[in-house]
């Protein structure tokens, strides 16, 4: 038999028909829908007179309309309400399962679905979200489609898509103090850009993936899509293994053991050949941070943006745009660099081992002034967990108060807005123009480095702020 990679064993798996000179019939195993992208879906399908095929197979959650505040009141904002309204009236008459506003199910969406045991290695996972990228952590195939395409899964419980080329990422080493998995994703976007992995789907390899935990492969996988991929996956392991057993909806007894057989096979297979493969050595990277208007425009915390004649010429048009949005120069540094707000949180880094890693930092010290902090959790499991750990009481006595879950400022479709011309460090996975708020600026980076800055009320290098504190507080 021919050497097939991860992406080729659970592709072919779920190929049902292939077009002549076109897309993939693929059998979808997971579909998750939210408020957004999911109304004109369930209109489609009623207008055409038919009913969701299997219903079982969808799961749903509003996340990204959802006030972080006072969530036992009614929503004021007319749009977020309508939008959650109607998601709820949607999943009671095609009955699919919900997990509304206030249940202790709720979050965001690519929270929810790995945390409660719906992601399950060797599955194909859509959602209208291009973040669904996330749940190729588990070793899956898991992307982000259109409304009309939701629409096709309602109704068929199949989509068409072409296969995309395979791409191989190697990342070998021991990641350095203050490094996590946010900048690993930063770093490979600034070196292969954010158009880098168009047309291909990653598989991440190597010592310093497998070092990682699962939610840290949750975070590298959700900014796949930054490279321009269609999605990223690592195969499953023990560390999978050990973070699915026991969860709500993963197998149980005799199930678990079928599943864990199968599953110890979806690893890619000696021999096998990728369209493209890039090496990294781990010792490369420090904590990142963005200085543009896309994730790609990256540099080491320590590092400077780029001059102009580092740019090539097809690229300075934007480049200048880029700096004239953010207030930056080329050639700045970025290390003190005033912020106002700090924004930890998302389907990329609203975890509970992103809060513990927050609170591991800020503990013993205590919040700038000036900034703005919203630390939002990304579901209520997430919510429960900090407050049973004691997280939101170290949280407090450093000066940080915790919101409650849902997307918040990622996107900021609710009413947590970055003001305009104001300055974010967040741990979300994008820096567009007016993403978090009109005429909001972001530098993207990871939670330790949203907390160095936090903490001293502008853009700082964690490693010297770890060295700096007491022994007993590390």
């Amino acid at each position: 038999m021919m050497a097939k990679t991860l992406f080729d064993k659970i592709w072919d798996a779920h190929a049902v028909t292939d077009v002549t000179d076109g897309p993939t019939q693929l059998y979808i195993d997971r579909q998750f829908a939210h408020e957004v992208t999911s109304p004109q879906a369930f209109n489609g399908i009623r207008q055409r007179g038919l009913s969701v095929l299997r219903p079982s197979k969808t799961i749903a959650t509003p996340d990204h309309n959802i006030p972080t505040w006072n969530q036992d009141k009614p929503i004021t904002d007319p749009i977020s309400k309508f939008q959650v309204e109607t998601l709820t009236k949607n999943c009671a008459e095609f009955g699919i399962t919900l997990y509304g506003l206030g249940d202790q199910k709720n979050g965001i969406v690519h929270v929810v679905g790995p945390e409660n045991g719906y992601t399950l290695p060797g599955m194909t996972i859509v959602c209208g979200d291009s973040h669904t990228s996330t749940h190729g952590a588990f070793g899956t195939i898991a992307f982000g489609i259109g409304t009309s395409e939701v629409e096709m899964v309602f109704a068929s419980q199949c989509i068409l898509q072409p296969r995309p080329k395979t791409m191989l990422i190697k990342i070998d080493g021991e990641l350095g103090e203050a490094v996590a998995a946010k900048d690993i994703i930063l770093y490979v976007i600034s070196q292969l850009s954010t158009g880098g992995g168009t047309g291909y789907f990653v598989e991440f390899a190597g010592s310093a993936i497998t070092a990682l935990s699962m939610e840290a492969r949750m975070t590298l996988c959700n900014m796949s899509i930054e490279l321009g991929a269609r999605g990223g996956l690592i195969a499953p392991d023990q560390t999978t293994f050990d973070y699915i057993e026991g969860r709500d909806f993963a197998p149980k007894g005799a199930d678990w053991d079928e599943a864990l057989a199968y599953w110890q096979t979806l690893k890619t297979d000696v021999g096998a050949e990728f369209d493209q493969v890039f090496h990294f050595d781990a010792s490369d990277i420090e904590p990142m941070i963005t200085y543009g208007t896309n994730p790609g425009m990256g540099v080491g915390i320590t590092g400077s943006i780029p001059t102009l004649d580092e740019i090539d010429e097809a690229g300075q048009a934007t480049f200048k745009q880029s700096m004239d949005y953010m207030g930056f120069q080329p050639g700045d540094q970025l290390i003190g660099k005033k912020i106002d707000f700090v924004f930890v949180g998302s389907c990329t880094n609203g975890r509970i081992e992103d809060l513990r890693a927050f609170c591991s930092f800020v503990k013993g010290r205590k919040k700038a002034e000036h900034v703005t902090a919203w630390i939002v959790p990304g579901s209520r499991r997430v919510e429960k967990q900090a407050r049973e750990e004691g997280l939101i009481d170290i949280l407090t006595e450093a000066g940080f108060v915790m919101r409650q879950p849902g997307c918040s400022a990622c996107l900021a479709m609710n009413e947590d807005k970055i003001p305009a011309g104001k300055y974010s460090v967040s741990t979300s996975n994008r820096n567009f123009e007016g993403r978090q708020g009109p005429g909001s600026r972001t530098l993207l980076a990871s939670v330790l480095t949203a907390a160095a800055a936090a903490i001293q009320g502008e853009v700082a290098d964690p490693r010297s702020m770890l060295e700096a504190r007491e022994p007993a507080l590390v």
